[in-house]
């Protein structure tokens, strides 16, 4: 079942809206500025006491989210590869990363939506999520419109939402799928993307990613604590059940080099990262 015209989340939440609906009203919102706006008055509503958790009975699958008509969705392979020396290139870049960033929003308020029977602390957990992706996403945005561009002037994928949906019955998949594989990616592409902007001294940007790098270790370490959790509460060894996983849902598998320190800090063992250095196969 689909969603559609659903009504944006006004600034403060309705006193009698579970938490759910109103992340699913912030999810739906297709504008990214009002998106942002959404999330934080969602965080700060639920923070207040102002939403209890109320589940729904069912949740609507959204092959869709709230998203602007552009960026256009193109397969991976088909984004165009620009030098960062480039004053196109330079901007596409950060296009790049506001994309995941904004996505990622979109990630986080789903995992509220869907998985909220968890609890308290993992809503506390999502939200917060949430609410930093929205603030990265707004941080570049701002540094595009210095470069003279916005969100939706360059292709984009759809990876990440696109595993989201393939998860959205499970939360051990969704874990490890999301958080722990695809956003983990970040963590390992981050540097190469800083080395980028220190060529060109874009010291504006690396400041940005400074602080996307420290907030994305503890969003991929939320979710390595819930696909621990989840792990834990169906009698699976972890990463053999990350792998099972991988396997399962034809995912991509994790390829090196990797940000260890980064890794090791979101809840990675040495010995975890070694079995993909030196080649898992399924």
């Amino acid at each position: 079942m689909q969603v559609q015209n659903s009504p944006s989340l006004q600034p403060s939440a309705p006193l009698d809206a579970g938490v759910e609906t109103a992340a699913l009203r912030a999810l739906l919102c297709e504008q990214p500025a009002e998106k942002c706006l959404q999330v934080e008055a969602l965080s700060q509503a639920w923070h207040r006491g102002e939403l209890a958790s109320r589940p729904p009975a069912e949740h609507v699958r959204l092959p869709v989210p709230g998203r602007p008509q552009k960026p256009a969705l193109v397969a991976a392979d088909a984004v165009p590869r620009r030098s960062p020396h480039t004053r196109e290139g330079h901007a596409a870049l950060l296009h790049a990363v506001a994309h995941i960033e904004f996505n990622a929003i979109n990630l986080a308020l789903d995992c509220v939506y869907r998985f909220s029977a968890c609890g308290r602390e993992f809503i506390d957990d999502w939200l917060r999520v949430a609410l930093e992706e929205s603030q990265h996403y707004r941080l570049l945005a701002a540094r595009l419109a210095e470069l003279g561009h916005a969100y939706g002037d360059f292709d984009a994928h759809n990876g990440l939402w696109e595993m989201a949906v393939k998860t959205d019955h499970d939360l051990l998949a969704r874990m490890a799928l999301v958080p722990r594989l695809l956003e983990a990616r970040g963590l390992d592409a981050t540097p190469p993307i800083q080395a980028k902007l220190q060529s060109i001294k874009d010291s504006a940007s690396l400041a940005i990613l400074d602080i996307i790098l420290r907030d994305e270790i503890g969003h991929v370490a939320i979710g390595d604590r819930w696909f621990r959790a989840a792990c834990n509460a169906r009698g699976l060894e972890p990463e053999a059940a990350f792998r099972m996983l991988l396997s399962e849902y034809a995912a991509p598998t994790p390829r090196p080099p990797f940000n260890r320190d980064a890794r090791r800090k979101a809840g990675f063992s040495d010995s975890e990262l070694d079995v993909f250095e030196q080649g898992w196969r399924r």
